[in-house]
């Protein structure tokens, strides 16, 4: 089981912004998409970083609600662990385990292709487990 196939059937749209958007703009389009994370692209697709509600969280603890005003670049997670269409789901649940990170960006020669999220990852394990063990059963039965 590979990226690719979560991508197929979730979609590729992700929610971008830009590196100059305000905290306040992205925690807007964070709440108004019911999203947890936004990647960070310049124009061409490249990936800048990745601004999640915990970085939102931590950045106003740290430095005060005035830090809303700022733009994304001042916060977002620069090192962007990102995956590839062909990474199998087993290499994705260690990525994410070991980081401690919900989101994975995909990229494609170096651009946003897609991202996937533990949610996507543990729905298509669910439905693995599920149809190995109907496998099972018709197996047993026959």
């Amino acid at each position: 089981m590979t990226v690719r196939i979560i991508l197929d059937e979730k979609g590729r749209n992700v929610t971008t912004v830009g590196r100059e958007t305000t905290l306040m703009e992205a925690a807007r389009v964070l709440t108004q998409q019911k999203i947890g994370a936004v990647v960070v692209v310049d124009p061409d697709r490249h990936i800048l970083g990745i601004l999640s509600e915990r970085d939102i969280v931590r950045a106003i603890a740290e430095r005060g609600r005035d830090v809303m005003d700022q733009d994304v670049a001042s916060v977002m997670t620069r090192k962007v662990v990102q995956c590839r269409e062909d990474s199998s789901i087993n290499d994705v649940m260690e990525i994410m385990t070991n980081g401690r990170f919900r989101h994975l960006p995909v990229a494609v020669d170096g651009r946003l292709a897609g991202i996937i999220s533990i949610g996507d990852v543990v729905r298509r394990r669910i439905q693995d487990v599920e149809r190995e063990a109907e496998d099972m059963k018709a197996y047993i039965a026959s």
